[in-house]
C-alpha cells in the first residue's frame, strides 16, 4: 500500500519486505504510527498470534493504533444454527461451490474448510481477540466495520473482499478491531 511498509513471509515483489512474524521484529521500539494486519493472525498458532500482537505493540509509538482483520469464529460456528438466515445459506453455497467442488451444501463441511484450508491454524472470536490484544498491552480496543475508522489513515485499508471477489462474503466472515498503544 502506498505510504506503508508492507511485509510478508513470501514477498511477491520488491515493494514488500520479508518478515517472519513468529520472530522478534527487526524494528526498534516505538517506530510506527500505525500497524495494519489483514487476514494474517489466523495463519499462526495461538502462541505465535500472541507473539505477533506483543511485537506489534512494541514497535508502535505511544498513542499509535493497530488495525487487525481476521475471520470471525462466532460467525463461522453460527453456520450450524438450525435457524440460518439468508446470508448464512448464501455463504454455505458460496464456499461449497468455490472451494469444495459443490460436494454437498452442509455447514459442517464449510466450518471444517474454514479451519483447515488456506493454512489457517487458529480462529478467534471477538472476546478472545479482545482479550489477547489487552494482554499485549493495548487499550481502547474496539470493533469497527470493514473500511471504517474514526482515523482517516485507517479507512478503506482492507483488500480481502477484492481478493475473494465478493465484498458481501468478506463482510460476513471478517471481523475488524482497532486498538491503541497507551500514550
Amino acid at each position: 500500500m502506498p505510504g506503508w511498509l508492507s511485509t510478508d513471509r513470501e514477498p511477491i515483489d520488491r515493494t514488500i519486505v520479508y518478515q517472519n512474524v513468529t520472530r522478534r521484529f527487526p524494528f526498534a521500539d516505538a517506530t510506527f504510527d500505525f500497524v495494519f494486519s489483514e487476514h494474517l493472525i489466523e495463519h499462526l498458532s495461538y502462541r505465535h498470534g500472541r507473539h505477533l500482537l506483543r511485537e506489534c505493540h512494541r514497535v508502535m509509538k505511544p498513542g499509535a493504533t493497530m488495525r487487525i482483520a481476521t475471520p470471525d469464529l462466532e460467525v463461522i460456528l453460527g453456520l450450524c444454527s438450525p435457524q440460518r438466515n439468508a446470508m448464512q445459506d448464501r455463504y454455505i453455497r458460496w464456499i461449497t461451490d468455490r472451494y469444495l467442488d459443490g460436494t454437498r451444501y452442509h455447514p459442517t463441511l464449510v466450518i471444517n474448510n474454514a479451519f483447515r484450508n488456506w493454512g489457517h491454524q487458529f480462529l478467534y472470536d471477538a472476546e478472545l481477540l479482545s482479550r489477547i490484544l489487552a494482554e499485549a498491552g493495548f487499550v481502547g480496543i474496539r470493533r469497527v466495520g470493514i473500511g471504517e475508522s474514526a482515523d482517516p489513515n485507517l479507512r478503506g485499508l482492507e483488500s480481502h473482499g477484492a481478493n475473494v471477489g465478493d465484498e458481501d462474503i468478506n463482510r460476513f466472515e471478517t471481523m475488524v478491531f482497532e486498538a491503541d498503544r497507551p500514550g
